[in-house]
């Protein structure tokens, strides 16, 4: 693919279940922090006060590092009062842009916020995306499902516009904003945010003879995204954005994934003179980042290569952890492993025969001999992963390094005493003025003065040069040095959380033709003004949203990820299967979901077996 030597600003986007997390992830190097608010968020679980997104606006600010909040939810007319208001006080506190589902933003009375298109808007054809963009939206979130070839595709059809793209995290086996089944089966939506993980459940698979062709396995569950070896691809592919997924998980989990990706980035940057950070500020964290010590159910990069080889997490939607090694010997109390790495209080897990995983905890290591605090029924040769890594752990619970602003200092005189000026990294100026008598001093004060200005201690700043430039060997009292330098400290964090750029969104063009005259429940169509949007932009019949109107028959879930290649019966491949169609899936209360295969497509629907 081409390789554009226009400079491109590069953005590390980072989730953030809270305000400690944001702080984190800012800390850890995110050029962009995405956190959910109080309503209308994909993710109620990980809801947050107006006033604490404020908080993070404002260290955010500091760095150039961008607060997005997602509003990624549909919408009921009686909600649509609430969500302007809530917008309107968003917009006041500072935040960059919204990350919305439905079209009804663009048609409330709101402030001009960026919109971002989330990927639960099912955005993975270049029709949609140029849609999306000729309508206004500056950024579209695509799906995950994507190879590098069709993000390159996209790119070129709308290169003005910003791609975001997932790199990290755990993966929902349908397509974003095209899941009805936790709907269908618990009442609680996914376009909601409250999805209750249908897909982490364990299924059997049946034939339509009856023949049970696997039971008890964990069918839709998928393992994590880690595409941290093709991020190079990924820019020269046209992203703007790399998104790492989890606004459910802890401060520990977004410290190490957005270091080791910051890390991963800065290599590159500095070999690609063509690409740069999107924010300021050193990160220097206390530990080395290690994506395999944090929850994950195994690797795959999620077709971004256009393959789909081990995908799957089959065994279990819980955490595998990293591998470790084999079983050498198992005794009445103790194991011998392959590896001296774990230690005293660590968790570690096996995959049984009967294929299921089974955690135990360390009491004791020593070397390689590991002391379980309850036996486990494991075999030689069995490989141990370890899903909690104690000391690991502890350091990343350590208090962060704090984020730097590199500053460089020049103390003058001036007719009336003396004044002092800060210029930022990025190339914010400040100074402060002190009236003072100038009286030579009996000893040099060079020394004193550059000790004294040095001294930023706990504050978002770090001193790396300082000028001092006088007519004369004054003495200045170190208490004026120090106060002098804390009024510059507060006048900095003040400019450059008012001088942080503030993008609007552009006017929506009515002009743009939807391109379908009929809007199916898979429109996510849940409010009159998101209807009259479809019907001003060419549609002719807008179904009501799923969540609305159940539709019998309705594809509750559409999946890149295929059973019957998952068990080599691919039709591409010529490999028939030895079972007849078609194929269900019965979840553990005995419901069934019929599987639908459009192979020419690469597509599976789970749809209810009524």
């Amino acid at each position: 693919m081409a390789r554009n030597k226009e400079l491109r600003k590069i953005e590390l986007l980072s989730p953030a279940r809270n305000l400690e997390t944001g702080i984190a992830a800012v800390n850890s190097g995110a050029d962009a922090v995405y956190i959910g608010a109080a309503q209308f968020s994909a993710r109620q679980a990980a809801g947050n006060s107006v006033d604490d997104i404020s908080r993070l606006v404002e260290y955010a600010h500091l760095f150039g590092v961008k607060v997005y909040v997602t509003f990624n939810t549909i919408l009921a007319d009686s909600e649509i009062a609430p969500a302007e208001r809530l917008i309107k006080e968003l917009y006041e506190i500072g935040v960059d842009a919204l990350i919305v589902q439905d079209m009804s933003v663009l048609k409330m009375n709101i402030p001009p916020i960026p919109l971002h298109c989330s990927t639960q808007m099912d955005n993975r054809t270049v029709e949609k995306v140029q849609f999306l963009s000729q309508v206004g939206f500056p950024r579209v979130v695509l799906a995950r499902e994507l190879t590098l070839q069709q993000i390159a595709d996209i790119h070129k059809a709308v290169p003005s516009t910003e791609l975001e793209v997932f790199v990290h995290g755990a993966l929902c086996v349908s397509y974003s904003g095209r899941c009805y089944a936790s709907q269908y089966c618990f009442g609680r939506s996914a376009n909601r945010g409250a999805c209750a993980q249908f897909c982490r459940l364990p299924f059997d698979l049946v034939d339509s003879e009856g023949n049970v062709i696997c039971s008890d396995k964990h069918l839709l569950s998928l393992k994590d995204m880690n595409r941290s070896d093709m991020l190079e691809d990924m820019l020269d592919a046209g992203v703007t954005s790399l998104k790492i997924e989890g606004r459910l998980k802890d401060a520990s989990y977004v410290k190490n994934i957005t270091a080791y990706y910051r890390s991963k980035l800065d290599a590159i940057f500095a070999r690609r003179t063509e690409y740069s950070r999107a924010s300021f500020g050193r990160v220097e964290p206390h530990f080395t980042p290690a994506p395999e010590k944090s929850f994950n159910r195994g690797f795959t990069d999620y077709f971004l290569k256009g393959t789909r080889d081990s995908i799957t997490s089959f065994a279990t939607p819980k955490s595998k952890g990293e591998f470790m090694g084999r079983v050498k010997s198992v005794s009445r109390n103790c194991i011998t492993v392959d590896t001296t790495a774990f230690n005293n209080g660590d968790g570690a897990c096996f995959i049984t025969s009967a294929g299921k995983l089974q955690g135990f905890h360390i009491n004791r290591a020593e070397g390689n001999r590991i002391f379980p605090q309850n036996m486990p029924a494991i075999t030689q040769g069995t490989e141990l992963f370890r899903n909690y890594d104690c000391e690991f752990e502890r350091t990343l619970t350590r208090p962060d390094n704090p984020r730097r602003l590199a500053i460089t200092l020049s103390l003058r005189d001036s007719d009336r005493g003396f004044e002092l000026i800060a210029v930022t990294e990025n190339g914010v100026e400040c100074r402060v003025r002190q009236e003072a008598a100038k009286e030579e001093a009996r000893s040099p004060q060079k020394e004193n003065i550059l000790l004294q200005l040095k001294k930023w201690g706990n504050t978002p700043f770090v001193v790396c040069g300082v000028e001092v430039s006088m007519g004369g060997n004054w003495f200045i009292p170190s208490s004026l040095l120090a106060d002098m330098r804390r009024r510059l400290c507060d006048a900095l964090v003040r400019s450059l959380q008012e001088q942080a750029p503030r993008e609007t969104m552009p006017p929506v063009n009515p002009n743009v033709p939807c391109g379908c005259e009929t809007i199916d429940y898979g429109g996510n169509v849940s409010n009159a003004l998101a209807r009259d949007f479809y019907i001003e932009h060419g549609a002719k019949v807008v179904a009501p949203a799923f969540e609305q109107m159940p539709v019998k028959g309705a594809c509750l879930m559409t999946c890149k990820h295929c059973l019957k290649y998952s068990f080599g019966w691919c039709s591409k491949d010529g490999k028939p299967s030895p079972y007849k169609e078609p194929f269900c899936i019965v979840a553990g209360d005995g419901r069934r979901f019929r599987l639908q295969f459009n192979c020419r497509d690469c597509v599976m629907c789970v749809v209810a077996d009524e």
